[in-house]
């Protein structure tokens, strides 16, 4: 297939990828295997351990809030259930926009990856988004790792990915420019400072900026940078690959179009994950007193989230101090703000890692039975090659 045209997956049609985007090796693929070892996992339990004893007993006294442990456990256990519900159902809105954005199910030979795979895939990634630092890339790479192994072209995978990323993170942003703008100007209750209501909106809209830039990219722009960047030596290398990121970013959101024009129920996904994530953060407000407005809640939230950039297992101690300090700059009780917080990362960061754990190993013997069965493929078809000439020779 010739590069910048265009190809039917199913009912939609994508784009593919640049040509000169550097090929995934068999040795890349293979490092991934070992993306967990037994040393990583001590130390994220370490880690757990010591953040935890931080969140839960040294910052109650430090702020003067009392024996927080004792608090949390004198929530409404009935609220605290609701908000379990409300998590697992959020996971649930994550693996339908998995299957909606990278399994097609019309193609031939049909996707590996089943409802099961999808649980496996999905969950593995979070346990390496929770390992590794800088906003979830250890998840992203577990992720294009597992669909590699199922057989999906690399060119696919990474446009998959980046029109993954998008659909997930345009509720993002324009949760941010809604929400953001209604405060600023009053318009929501809940007040807050320009610097929480308005400047988190000029960022989210900047990101549409940017998005709407890179859709607009010519298809071919790899092709006629690629004539440019021709040739040998390093320089031209080095072109050719800074060539790829942004015609691989504009094939990524335009197939992220291409999807949302093909309304496609399992879209929804994207805001379920988000949504019944967030009403968990709402349902432990509810569980400890009065909640403030659930635009106040949305704003911080998202505010709070931005502590998944730091370099830090999953954002822990940045997305709970981040989230806290919000509330407190929109004048909710300090106290309450904790207790509300801290469930909340009990329930929707710690409770779903160790079924991921769980999950990452099961994916292993998953991409195990994949290889083996691409190993009996090969082979029977090897066996046909040889077996072709002397039947050739038979019938003559």
């Amino acid at each position: 297939m010739e590069r910048g045209e265009r190809r039917e997956v199913g009912d939609r049609v994508e784009e593919e990828l640049p040509a000169s985007g550097r090929a995934v090796s068999a040795g890349e693929e293979e490092m991934l295997r070992v993306l967990l070892t037994r040393r990583q996992i001590v130390a994220f339990g370490v880690f757990v351990l010591i953040v935890v004893g931080f969140l839960y007993f040294v910052l109650p006294k430090l702020a003067g809030v009392g024996t927080t442990v004792h608090n949390i456990e004198g929530g409404d256990k009935w609220w605290i259930a609701i908000g379990v519900v409300l998590e697992l159902l959020s996971f649930g809105g994550y693996v339908v926009l998995f299957r909606s954005v990278f399994v097609v199910t019309e193609t031939h030979p049909p996707s590996r990856i089943g409802w099961k795979e999808s649980y496996e895939i999905t969950m593995a990634g979070l346990v390496a988004t929770r390992l590794f630092a800088a906003a979830g890339a250890g998840g992203v790479a577990l992720t294009a790792w597992a669909l590699r192994r199922s057989g999906m072209a690399p060119r696919l995978v990474a446009c998959r990915m980046v029109a993954f990323i998008v659909l997930l993170y345009v509720i993002y942003a324009g949760s941010l420019l809604l929400d953001g703008i209604g405060l600023g100007i009053g318009l929501f209750p809940g007040g807050g400072s320009f610097a929480i209501t308005i400047v988190p909106a000029i960022v989210a809209a900047i990101l549409f900026a940017v998005a709407g830039a890179m859709a607009l990219l010519p298809g071919d722009l790899e092709r006629r940078l690629d004539r440019w960047a021709s040739g040998s030596g390093r320089f031209t290398h080095s072109v050719a690959r800074a060539v790829a990121a942004p015609a691989l970013a504009a094939s990524g959101v335009r197939t992220a179009i291409e999807l949302i024009r093909g309304r496609d129920a399992g879209l929804l996904g994207a805001p379920a994950w988000w949504g019944f994530d967030i009403a968990v953060l709402w349902a432990m407000f509810h569980a400890f007193g009065s909640p403030p407005p659930f635009t106040v809640i949305l704003m911080a939230y998202f505010i709070g989230t931005l502590g998944n950039l730091l370099p830090l297992p999953g954002g822990s101690g940045g997305v709970e101090g981040g989230m806290i300090g919000a509330f407190a700059a929109f004048g909710v009780g300090f106290n309450l703000s904790v207790l509300a917080v801290l469930s909340y990362r009990a329930i929707s960061f710690w409770l779903p890692t160790f079924p991921g754990v769980v999950a990452y190993f099961q994916l292993r013997r998953t991409v195990a039975r994949w290889r083996e069965e691409q190993g009996g493929l090969q082979a029977g078809a090897a066996r046909t090659g040889a077996t072709a000439p002397a039947s050739a020779l038979q019938g003559s």
